[in-house]
Parts: structure tokens; C-alpha cells; sequence
């Protein structure tokens, strides 16, 4: 008697399912290496982006024979208004960051061309002329909320400030759009010091009303505090980095704000009036950093800057907040003005990589800091023109070797390998 066989036409219920498990163990594994994949092509792009403006930079240096100013521009002559009321459409205030002037030299010329030539275009008013026109230089670049009193509050009209410029952003941030202007990922290093490192050697009266001229008493503290490569307002020169420019830093990496209240993006504007203790103990915000989650300031603090004044928000403006970093607090660490954009603050590096953030040095080498970075005493005073001790003008930085690698001129000896 014959039996055929019959052979399985498919699956049973528990193959399908030792496939279905193979599988997602699989995808299980290979889903954090894509990422990680992707992840290290995006922090790769984010430092070429760093090496095409230290390139920038140098060319610049070998056409001027000086470095970008940083907070440069344009003034009102004769001068007119007061502090706030003289923020207008008629000048820029000489707050432009040092990326304006770096425009034509990292391929940006349609937009340099748009800058430095009287310019009609309203993006309020699409298809009408301006009149009269927006200056050569452009206007202020500020957008300020209804409650600041300034003359022009609409010079997010001007295009060129709106613009996003690819290569100031890093690809692994997302941020993007309003209330933001054109947004930047990378910022002016201002050195390990904080006292007049906003305004420069000039004082309020730059502004407007009565005066223009260097202030005696501001220069002073500046040359005691403003100890980086970039000093706001002044001229420097790469015979100026007695450090050596390998061992000096240029531009950091800084995340810009998503709306989300991390310390590191939305900048705590401390209490009015006390810059001391700011300028005594950089750590001073640092209480009001939510203990459950360390990333983000506590909800019931209101004392933040306004919702359009995030890190990174203003590519063209040499304001603290929008392009411009110290080596006080270790990247990654909260930033705390000493009460709003236009005051000086613990400006931390930062970045939206796992562990650190890029830094571009003065020889134009990229280098990932990481968060661990020796830092020194975080809750040290910075340097200033009557401190004492390791607060003295010229002394060594008290925030070790961060703080050495921030400032120009002070003979720290590196001995740390640092890693491109």
C-alpha cells in the first residue's frame, strides 16, 4: 500500500514567530548604528562647517591684515536719542557680529552684496519699494517685543538678517524658523572674562546721547577682562595671540534655543542690577536648574530672557546671547546673563552631540571639547581691573585648562594633547 507524503505549505505559528523575534532583534541592533551613523556624518559636516570659517577668517586677516570685528558697524552722527530709543533703521549701532564682515569670504557674496549697499527690499511689504531705503550696512539687528521702547521694533524686515545662512548651522540642530532671525550654530569667543565684554571700550552713550568716544573707565576693565582672541569693538590681530593661535580658541559651538527651557539655550537674566555677583560667582544661576531634570531651568523660574532673544537667534547681532561664548563653565553648562541681551554673561559652549561641542582654533584646527573638559573652579570670580590673587589683570585663568585655551595673551602653558 503506498502513502505519500505531503510536504508543510508553510509556517507553523511558532516559526513565525522566532522570525518575527529574529527580526526585531536585529532591527534592535542595527537601529542605534544607523543613528550613530547618521549622527557622526552630521557632527562631520557641523565641523567642516567650522574649518570653511576659520578658512574665512585667515583670508580675511591676509586682506585686512586685521581680524573681523566683533559688535562693529555703522554709528549715528550727530548722535541723537537715548539708550533704547536709539536702536533704528538708520544705522546698525555697530552691533554686527564678526560673521557680516566674513560673508564675501565664505561664499556669500549675494548676501555681503545686499549688506553693504543701500538696499529697498521689505519683507513686510513684498513687491514695494522701501523708502527711503534700508542703509548700506543695514539697521540694527534686533526684533524686540512691544515692551522695550525703540523707534524702529520691525527690522525683521531687513532680508539679510532674516536670511539662514547653511554653513552657520549645524546639522544636528534642529532649530529653525520664528521667533528666531536667521540663526547661527557658532559664535565669537570673548575669552574667560566678563566685565565689558558687551559693549567694548565704548559706553552707553555710543548709542545716542551726548557721547561717542572711548570711555576712560570702561577701557580700563575691558583690557583687564577681555582676554580673548575677539574683544567687542576693538581691533585685534592674530600678533595679538602671544599664546599661540593652535592654543588659543577662536569660535565655539552653540545650540540654538527650541523654545524648551534648557539652561543651556534660554539664557537666565539673573536679578536686575547684580552684575557682581554674577561677575564673583559664575555659577549663580545654577539654584534654579530643575533637580529632576538637569538640562532644564525649574518651571516656577520666570526670570528668562524673552522667547526671541534664544541662543544663536541673531546671526548678523555681536549681542552676547546670539554669537558670541566664553571658557568660564564647560560646554554644555547653563548660560546666565547679568540681566539681558544687552549686558554681559556666562555664555557656554554647546551643542546638540553626545558629550562636548566643537571648538575652531585660532590656527584653524577643529577640536571636540568635551563636557569633562578641566575647568577649574567653576564658582571662581572671573579676572577683573581690581581683583587680586587668580582675579588679577594678566594672571593665569582660574578655569583651567578651558579657561587657558580661551584667552590670547597670558602665557598658560598647554600641555594636554588636544584631539582634532
Amino acid at each position: 500500500m503506498e502513502h505519500t507524503s505531503r510536504c508543510p505549505k508553510g509556517f507553523t505559528l511558532v516559526e513565525l514567530l522566532v522570525v518575527i523575534a529574529i527580526i526585531g532583534i536585529l532591527v534592535g541592533l542595527l537601529l542605534p548604528a544607523v543613528q550613530a551613523a547618521r549622527e557622526a556624518a552630521r557632527r562631520m559636516s557641523c565641523s567642516n562647517n567650522f574649518k570653511q570659517i576659520g578658512i574665512a577668517v585667515h583670508n580675511y586677516h591676509a586682506a585686512y591684515k586685521q581680524l573681523p570685528i566683533h559688535m562693529g558697524g555703522t554709528r549715528r552722527i550727530p548722535s541723537t536719542g537715548s539708550w533704547f530709543s536709539s536702536y533704528g533703521d538708520d544705522c546698525n549701532m555697530m552691533m554686527l557680529s564678526t560673521f557680516v564682515g566674513l560673508t564675501p569670504f565664505f561664499e556669500q557674496q549675494g548676501i555681503w552684496d545686499q549688506i553693504s549697499t543701500p538696499n529697498s527690499v521689505d519683507l513686510t511689504n513684498p513687491g514695494v519699494q522701501r523708502v527711503p531705503p534700508w542703509p548700506a550696512m543695514g539697521p540694527t539687528p534686533t526684533e524686540e517685543t512691544n515692551a522695550v521702547a525703540i523707534v524702529n521694533q520691525h527690522n525683521n524686515a531687513y532680508q539679510p538678517w532674516m536670511t539662514e545662512i547653511p554653513m552657520l548651522r549645524c546639522p544636528s540642530d534642529p532649530g529653525v524658523g520664528l521667533p528666531a532671525m536667521g540663526r547661527t550654530n557658532y559664535a565669537t569667543c570673548l575669552g574667560d572674562g566678563l566685565y565689558f565684554t558687551d559693549n567694548g571700550p565704548y559706553w552707553y552713550d555710543l548709542r545716542g546721547f551726548p557721547k561717542i568716544e572711548i570711555h576712560t573707565s570702561s577701557n580700563l576693565r575691558l583690557m583687564a577682562a577681555g582676554r580673548g582672541m575677539f574683544v567687542s569693538r576693538t581691533t585685534k590681530k592674530f600678533r595679538d595671540v602671544l599664546d599661540g593661535l593652535s592654543n588659543t580658541i577662536m569660535f565655539g559651538e552653540i545650540a540654538t534655543d527650541l523654545g524648551d527651557r534648557d539652561v543651556r539655550t534660554r539664557a537666565h537674566s539673573f536679578a536686575p542690577g547684580t552684575f557682581s555677583g554674577l561677575r564673583d560667582n559664575p555659577t549663580v544661576c545654577r539654584p534654579d536648574i530643575d533637580p529632576e531634570r538637569p538640562r532644564f531651568w525649574n518651571p516656577s523660574v520666570t526670570n528668562l530672557l524673552a522667547g526671541n532673544q534664544g541662543r544663536g537667534f541673531r546671526w548678523a547681532s555681536g549681542m552676547q546671547p546670539y554669537t558670541a561664548m566664553n571658557t568660564i563653565l564647560p560646554p554644555n553648562s547653563e548660560t546666565c546673563m547679568s540681566l539681558e541681551d544687552t549686558t554681559p554673561g556666562v555664555l557656554s559652549a554647546s551643542s546638540r552631540h553626545q558629550g562636548g561641542a566643537h571648538v575652531l582654533m585660532g590656527d584653524g584646527a577643529v577640536i571636540f571639547m568635551t563636557d569633562s573638559v578641566e575647568a577649574g573652579n567653576s564658582t571662581n570670580g572671573t579676572v577683573t581691573d581690581v581683583g587680586t590673587g587668580n582675579r588679577a589683570p594678566g594672571s593665569p585663568s582660574p578655569y583651567g585648562l578651558w579657561g587657558a585655551l580661551g584667552t590670547r595673551a597670558n602665557s598658560e602653558v598647554i600641555q594636554e594633547q588636544l584631539n582634532q
